[in-house]
């Protein structure tokens, strides 16, 4: 029985339902990455997501709490410490963090530094808070004369190389990333090392998104992505998750934008594939959040809705379509940085009862859940609701 299921696990990069308990303690008071941003842009048209329960979760502006959804419906809290997405793809995987990765304010400390442009043979111009785009504007066309590394982070927990590809080769980019993943151990066991490869001329630079490499420091425990390995249960990634999980056990197609990612989410919910897939939409964090661009945010948000009934229309008696998120970034508050919310939870499949799973107290539930449909025992840190989700 357990081998014809599947369960395909969507991540909205960022797309957060409402503060955590603990916002205050992050400065996130009041972000509300959904309901602030349809405020913003008068109002969502999200017709499929509405049908779903989305409107039932909470208030959100112009989306109704059908009386009839044709999913499920809840929130998840977050119990990890921390608001990046390697925090909460971990902890929707089954594995908490007790502590935030750290982060620098202001930059990162001359000896780590002074030991990356030895080691790669590079100096290093930056180490600056920045965004990527305006780092990039800032420090590109020194970088073009001297080829030196632009380094730089963000309030999350990232060690950032930029380099125009015509300057550095990526695979030396790529070679400088593991470098500084060796590097970075503890007390400066950042989250994850990112290469931002760039073109273009001074004044048009563009970053190539497509070439982007996250190298994520390993979980430290086991995972929910461990254990279907172990019981030989198939697993596809979409997105830069196998970066997230420091690629073990998954392997992922890389996608340039959310367009990409959803044809690959199609492409799999029609072929006979089995097993478990793991997607990370990336456009609603990396283009919008990151920029406090709600109607790009909201505008993603549509791209999405509109490509679900097909997603829907897909799906074998035994599958399991969930969507959620990883943490907020709302792009109305003045921070421009990853916001401490709850996420949203919908559930969609032929089986999948129309009922309120509530409110959820870890990411976890929702791996535990994953685990229990696909017929392993591992639950990590969290409790399986597939008893209230699935008809038998």
């Amino acid at each position: 029985m357990a081998s014809a299921r599947r369960a395909a696990l969507i991540v909205l990069d960022g797309v957060g339902a409402g503060e955590a308990p603990d916002a205050a303690s992050y400065g996130d008071t009041g972000s509300d990455t959904l309901a602030n941003t349809a405020r913003a842009v008068g109002g969502f048209d999200l017709p499929c997501l509405e049908s779903l329960g989305l409107g039932r979760i909470k208030p959100i502006h112009g989306v109704n709490a059908t009386t009839a959804p044709t999913g499920a419906w809840g929130v998840m809290e977050p119990r990890s410490a921390g608001k990046d997405s390697t925090t909460g793809h971990w902890e929707i995987a089954g594995l908490h963090l007790a502590r935030a990765f750290p982060t620098y304010p202001n930059g990162f400390p001359a000896a780590l530094i002074d030991d990356f442009s030895r080691v790669t043979g590079r100096p290093v111009i930056g180490n600056v808070v920045a965004s990527g785009t305006a780092v990039v504007d800032r420090f590109g066309a020194e970088h073009m004369r001297t080829g030196a590394w632009i380094v730089y982070t963000s309030a999350d927990s990232v060690f950032q190389i930029a380099a125009h590809e015509q300057i550095v080769p990526l695979d030396e980019l790529y070679r400088a990333c593991d470098v500084a993943r060796g590097l970075l151990v503890e007390p400066h066991n950042v989250s994850r090392v990112i290469a931002r490869p760039f073109e273009g001329t001074p004044d048009a630079f563009a970053r190539v998104s497509a070439h982007r490499r996250d190298v994520s420091i390993a979980p430290p425990g086991e995972t929910l992505l461990d254990a279907l390995a172990a019981a030989g249960i198939a697993r596809t990634g979409i997105g830069k998750v196998d970066d997230l999980f420091a690629r073990r056990s998954i392997t992922a197609t890389h996608t340039a934008n959310n367009a990409q990612g959803i044809a690959a989410i199609l492409e799999w919910l029609r072929s006979p594939a089995s097993g478990f897939l793991l997607v990370n939409l990336v456009d609603f964090d990396q283009l919008f959040g990151h920029r406090n661009d709600a109607a790009g945010f909201y505008g993603a948000l549509r791209e999405f809705d509109r490509a679900l009934p097909s997603m829907i229309s897909t799906l074998r008696e035994d599958d399991l379509l969930f969507i959620t998120a990883d943490h907020g970034n709302d792009p109305t508050t003045p921070s421009t940085d990853h916001a401490r919310e709850c996420v949203p939870l919908l559930v969609v499949g032929p089986r999948v009862r129309a009922v309120d799973l509530g409110r959820r107290s870890t990411f976890s539930d929702l791996g535990a859940t994953v685990a229990d449909w696909l017929g392993i025992a591992f639950r990590g840190r969290g409790r399986s609701f597939v008893a209230e989700l699935v008809a038998e």
